[in-house]
């Protein structure tokens, strides 16, 4: 089920950035016929239900998080597809990826027939890279716009505030942030060029108004160990143990 409110938001960022509804739905139509046989949204509700949720994200602050994370491999961690790299790097793998294949595909290449969990989101934008997750070995569709077949809308708009829309929607009790920083700094696994880097602060200002949205929807509790964002308890790295 689609979070209430949701299509308004997302009538407003397609007005805004000029995307086409109809091509957003084109794609969710092509990625559903690719992916064959969805990961069991039961499954991934008992990986995250009542549970206390790491989310990554790749912003300029993940690099400092690294030593910390190390510490917590047996945590659920989702990640925004930006973070894979560093995390793999450094031996951490996380239980779920969400990406939308703007990232390092070399990266989610290598780990694509692995236990984790990808989920790929379907826009207008990537309906060419599609393919690329036909042998995913566990593998969930998502849209922003209207669900059809085995894709679904759980909201949220750039893969980071994503991460936080699908451990919210599948039942997180505690969802705390790492790298998630949504300031005008864009981290260096970001793979932004020149020219985007100004349609990414756009996105990044979206993404934090979307998940300040959230709190007042969501019965989940949040904390940040990156920038302040309304809702979300900021916290520090030694007293993360008190808070989850």
């Amino acid at each position: 089920m689609v979070i209430s409110g949701w299509n308004s938001k997302y009538k407003q960022i397609a007005r805004e950035f000029g995307y086409s509804k109809k091509d957003d739905h084109s794609s969710a139509i092509l990625l559903d016929s690719i992916i064959k046989k969805r990961f069991s949204l039961t499954r991934l509700k008992k990986m995250i239900d009542g549970k206390t949720i790491f989310v990554i994200g790749a912003g300029p602050s993940l690099q400092s998080s690294i030593v910390t994370l190390k510490k917590y491999k047996n945590t659920v961690m989702i990640c925004a597809d930006g973070a894979v790299t560093p995390l793999i790097q450094n031996g951490i793998r996380p239980k779920i990826i969400v990406t939308d294949l703007d990232g390092d595909l070399k990266s989610l290449k290598k780990i694509k027939k692995t236990n984790t969990v990808f989920v790929v989101h379907a826009h207008g934008d990537n309906i060419n890279k599609l393919e690329f997750v036909r042998n995913f070995k566990n593998c969930i569709g998502t849209t922003q716009t209207k669900e059809t077949g085995k894709i679904c809308n759980f909201g949220g708009f750039t893969d980071g505030d994503r991460c936080v829309f699908l451990a919210s929607h599948f039942g997180a009790k505690k969802i705390v942030l790492f790298g998630m920083d949504f300031g005008t700094r864009i981290g260096k696994y970001s793979k932004t060029n020149t020219v985007d880097k100004k349609t990414k602060r756009k996105k990044l200002k979206h993404g934090k108004i979307l998940l300040e949205w959230l709190t007042t929807k969501s019965k989940s509790e949040f904390f940040t160990l990156s920038k302040p964002i309304n809702g979300f308890k900021k916290i520090t790295y030694r007293k993360l143990d008190f808070n989850i």
